[in-house]
C-alpha cells in the first residue's frame, strides 16, 4: 500500500485563515500588525519573492513594506537600519531577503534583527531559545517540519526520528523542536560514516541537504514518516524528448512511495507549511511587541 501523501497546500490553508481571523483580532482593538522586509542589491527573483510576500500579507490583513538598498551598502550601515527598525514601536516585524552580497556577513546581520521581531526565527539568540526549551520564535521551515508530522497523528513521545542535514536554520533547529517533544533524535551530516544504519531504523525521517534524489527506498523504514525538506531544481527530458526544469525533493519519490507510511511531495510540502509558518511567526511577533504574549 502506497504512502499517504502530506498535503502542506491544505494544512497551510488551514492556518493562513486561522492567522486572518488574529490579524483582524488585533486590527479591532487598534494594534497594528507591520513587516518590514530588508532587500539588498537588484535581485530579480529576490524581487518577486518580495513581491508575492507583499500581496500574501496584504490578503492577511498584515501590513507590509519592502526596504531597498543598494548592493553596496555597508555592515555597519545595514546594521544601522536594523537597529533603527528595532527600535521603531510601528514595526512589529523584521526580515532580511537572503543572499546577501559578499562582502556582508550572513550571521551578523541576523543577529542584527530583533529578537522578538525575528519573523523568521534566524537570530543566533532566537535558535539558542530553542535548545533551552524557552522558544520566543522558532525557524520556519523547522516549525513547518513539525507541524507536518503532527498532522499525520504519529506519536512523537519515544519515536525514533532521524534528520539528515545539519544547517543552521533547518537540520539543527529541527532535531532540537522534535527533541522537545521527547522523541529521540539521530542528527545526521555529510561526515556520517553509514546513512541507512541510522536511517533504517527512524520511525521519522527528515531529510534538509539539497541533494537530489538522496534517500532511496533502501534508507526508509517500512511504514516510516518520511518529511522532504529538499527543494532542488534539476533539468530533465520530458515525453517529447525536450529539456525541462523541474523541482524536486532530497527523496527519490517513486521509490520511498510505496515503502514509507507518510511522505510528503516535492513541491506542495514543506514549501507551502514554511511560508504559513512565517505569517503566523508576524503574529506571534505582533502579540510580543504588544505585550498580549510573553516571550517565554
Amino acid at each position: 500500500m502506497p504512502a499517504k501523501l502530506i498535503d502542506g497546500k491544505i494544512l497551510a490553508m488551514s492556518i493562513r485563515q486561522q492567522v486572518v481571523r488574529d490579524a483582524a483580532t488585533l486590527l479591532e482593538k487598534g494594534l497594528g500588525i507591520h513587516l518590514v522586509a530588508v532587500l539588498v542589491g537588484h535581485s530579480p527573483a529576490a524581487r518577486v519573492y518580495a513581491d508575492n510576500q507583499a500581496r500574501t500579507c496584504r490578503d492577511m490583513g498584515i501590513r507590509y513594506s519592502l526596504l531597498e538598498f543598494a548592493a553596496d551598502i555597508t555592515q555597519v550601515q545595514l546594521n544601522t537600519e536594523l537597529a533603527r527598525l528595532a527600535a521603531d514601536t510601528t514595526v512589529t516585524g523584521i526580515m532580511v531577503h537572503l543572499p546577501l552580497p559578499a562582502h556582508l556577513n550572513t550571521q551578523e546581520t541576523q543577529y542584527a534583527i530583533d529578537v522578538l521581531k525575528d519573523v523568521e526565527g534566524v537570530n543566533p539568540a532566537n535558535i539558542g531559545h530553542v535548545v533551552y526549551g524557552h522558544t520566543i520564535i522558532a525557524p520556519c521551515t523547522a516549525l513547518a517540519t513539525v507541524e507536518l508530522i503532527e498532522s499525520t497523528g504519529v506519536p512523537l513521545r519515544g519515536a525514533e526520528v532521524t534528520v539528515v542535514g545539519a544547517s543552521r536554520i533547518a537540520g539543527k533547529p529541527i532535531a532540537l523542536l522534535l527533541t522537545e517533544r521527547q522523541a529521540t533524535v539521530t542528527l545526521c551530516h555529510i561526515h556520517t560514516r553509514d546513512l541507512f544504519i541510522h536511517s533504517q531504523k527512524a520511525d521519522i525521517l527528515v531529510v534538509a541537504v539539497g541533494k537530489p534524489g538522496l534517500i532511496s527506498a533502501g534508507h526508509v523504514k517500512p511504514g516510516a514518516v518520511v518529511i522532504d525538506v529538499g527543494i532542488n531544481r534539476v533539468t530533465t527530458a520530458n515525453a517529447q524528448g525536450q529539456l525541462v526544469a523541474i523541482t524536486v525533493g532530497d527523496v527519490d519519490f517513486q521509490s520511498v512511495l510505496p515503502v514509507a507510511g507518510w511522505l510528503t511531495p516535492v513541491p506542495g510540502g514543506v514549501g507551502p507549511m514554511t511560508v504559513a509558518m512565517l505569517l503566523k511567526n508576524t503574529l506571534r511577533a505582533a502579540r510580543l511587541v504588544h505585550k498580549l504574549e510573553k516571550p517565554f
